[in-house]
């Protein structure tokens, strides 16, 4: 399976080279001469085989991030010359029907509409980036109401924000925007199901977010809870875990924890990602568990959705899939999930998966959105008359 994932990414990073190269030279043709096109066909390849090569020797430093963004940079030229091409072919099917007579001049101006398609390519490849950095930082408030089937007294409002993915690129401001977007919508507590770093916790440790960090438990009435996602569990399992305890966060790593909301339990189950071998099953934690009360279970993965639809859990949340981060990957995440990001009520109860907070290796989303979601959780009212029935 390794070997299959590795040939997959390096055939896809050629045919990306080779869409990015051939659409330069189209950018390029009007001013270049024909071994400067050759060039620049070849440059692209160079450059693309030189950081895989460096990312697999490991003599680039966060190699992986150089990779993406140089795929990411190929990917927006391909983006462009679609578009271009797009509205190339619109204009002249247009000009052919509304008046074939425009056509002739058309023709004798080609060089003069090759030359604003051009302007426009750079106006298109330049917006994209704007508009997938702005994606990225500034996150969406999703709200959603949800009632159970289970005797509940009240309201339960609950944040929910996966996939912060703290590090040098996301970090003292992403975790200050969270404080005031869960104040602002006077939620009761943050749930967090996963990849709560970017894989250690040397820049949680350089820019001091522990301070940070606490600041936004301490501002949640019943805190805040999270589980270990795979970008935890890289090597640095235990120091991101201190990091959190020691910030107020209070982790669920295949725990239960016993809540009490308006005098009523909530329980909150939390399993280790499947990076996780030897984690604990939903079932043997479920056992460990009144199950007549409300059960919220906070699963970074999505993985496992059809089977907790059949279990006694009222609302589980997930992250993981990003939904995809760059188009078209959220097309990829939806085929290969039951559900890939979004809310959907299956069987027994009700699923939340997360785009996430944050974002992975990049700062881009195109297709996407960084987002925090305000569940309001509600039940069957509380009467002595509701509690004999159920």
């Amino acid at each position: 399976m390794r070997y299959i994932f590795f040939t997959v990414i390096i055939l896809s990073l050629q045919l990306f080279s080779l869409g990015a190269a051939l659409s330069l030279q189209w950018w390029l043709q009007p001013w270049a001469t024909s071994i400067l096109l050759t060039v620049v066909f070849v440059a692209v390849f160079v450059i693309t085989n030189g950081l895989l090569l460096l990312s697999v020797s490991k003599l680039l430093a966060n190699s992986y991030r150089w990779v993406s963004g140089w795929m990411l940079v190929m990917h927006f030229i391909i983006l462009t010359a679609a578009a271009t091409w797009l509205l190339y072919g619109g204009y002249w099917l247009v000009t052919l029907v509304l008046d074939s007579s425009l056509l002739d001049s058309t023709i004798n101006d080609s060089e003069m509409v090759m030359f604003w398609l051009r302007v426009f390519a750079v106006i298109v490849f330049l917006g994209l980036f704007i508009y997938t950095l702005y994606s990225a930082y500034v996150p969406v408030v999703r709200k959603l109401s949800i009632n159970i089937d289970k005797p509940m007294q009240g309201q339960l409002r609950i944040a929910v924000a996966s996939d912060l993915h703290l590090g040098r690129l996301f970090g003292n401001g992403a975790i200050d925007r969270l404080r005031h977007l869960v104040t602002q919508h006077q939620a009761d507590m943050l749930l967090m199901p996963g990849d709560i770093m970017d894989d250690n916790t040397q820049a949680f440790t350089a820019y001091d977010m522990a301070a940070n960090l606490t600041e936004l438990c301490n501002s949640l009435p019943y805190g805040s809870y999270a589980t270990l996602g795979n970008h935890d569990l890289y090597g640095h399992e235990q120091s991101i875990s201190d990091s959190l305890r020691a910030a107020g966060v209070q982790l669920l790593n295949d725990e239960v924890m016993r809540l009490e909301h308006q005098g009523q339990a909530i329980w909150l189950v939390g399993r280790f990602d499947n990076h996780k071998r030897q984690r604990v099953a939903t079932t043997e934690l479920l056992s460990q568990v009144n199950t007549a009360e409300p059960v919220i279970l906070l699963d970074h993965r999505p993985s496992d959705i059809a089977e907790h639809s059949e279990l006694p859990i009222d609302l589980q949340v997930s992250g993981h899939t990003h939904n995809g981060q760059i188009f078209p990957a959220n097309f990829i995440v939806k085929a290969l999930n039951r559900l890939g990001y979004g809310y959907e009520a299956i069987g027994r109860g009700h699923f939340v998966v997360s785009s996430g907070y944050g974002f992975w290796g990049i700062p881009f989303r195109l297709g996407s959105r960084s987002e925090i979601w305000f569940i309001t959780l509600t039940g069957i009212e509380v009467t002595p008359a509701s509690i004999r029935e159920y």
